[in-house]
């Protein structure tokens, strides 16, 4: 039987804070609000939570799940020949609607779906996520709907959807948007965005001006 708590009441939220950093280390889901929209997530290096996320969703290992992070930090441990524009759109855009794409660490064990090399990593401005992800490190997160449905923007939305394939629901109330994130490839030597979110290419060229936009 999955657990919710609101997270904005006080003691709820230790509470299902706690609670749901015990299921993701114990290799179960949890749902979690965002500032985009609300994540279904589990512990990024357990690849059997990886493909329980993923089967939740009904989604194949071709859409490989996107991590979240609790700090810039942390890219250190997972990303390779991160460039200085890759690093400058950290900079002026994390915690916040920007998805990178970038080159993993080869020697990182997990396995996310097929990635060909690459993760989609993200630092999400939203203070029950941070928490989560302080807590537990990094998380395969991608949003908490059945594919072909529309991405949840409160919590009961989400567990409609996907009722006790969950083990935790963490309810933050309504999230502040639906508008995606963007994603930008830093791969290469010059970033290109994938596709425009929250962020149009005008704002993201005003860090990065050589930005290309992916047909």
């Amino acid at each position: 039987m999955a657990r919710r708590y609101d997270t904005n009441d006080a003691t709820d939220r230790v509470t299902g804070l706690r609670e749901a950093a015990s299921a993701v280390r114990r290799g179960e889901l949890v749902v979690l609000p965002t500032d985009t929209v609300y994540g279904i997530g589990a512990d990024a290096f357990a690849a059997e939570a990886v493909g329980d996320l993923l089967e939740a969703k009904g989604r194949g290992r071709n859409m490989p799940s996107p991590v979240l992070i609790g700090s810039p930090n942390t890219l250190h441990g997972l990303v390779t020949d991160f460039s200085e524009m890759a690093w400058e759109l950290v900079d002026a855009f994390w915690p916040g609607a920007l998805t990178l794409v970038a080159k993993h660490q080869p020697s990182l064990q997990w396995d996310l779906g097929e990635t060909r090399g690459t993760v989609a990593v993200r630092m999400p401005l939203h203070p029950v996520a941070i928490e989560l992800l302080t807590e537990v490190g990094p998380m395969a997160v991608s949003s908490a709907n059945l594919t072909g449905h529309p991405a949840p923007e409160d919590c009961d939305a989400a567990q409609q959807m996907l009722g006790d394939s969950v083990s935790v629901y963490l309810d933050g109330g309504p999230t502040p948007g639906i508008v995606p994130s963007s994603i930008v490839d830093v791969t290469r030597e010059v970033p290109v965005l994938l596709r425009a979110g929250a962020l149009s290419a005008e704002e993201l060229r005003k860090v990065v001006p050589d930005l290309e936009v992916a047909n």
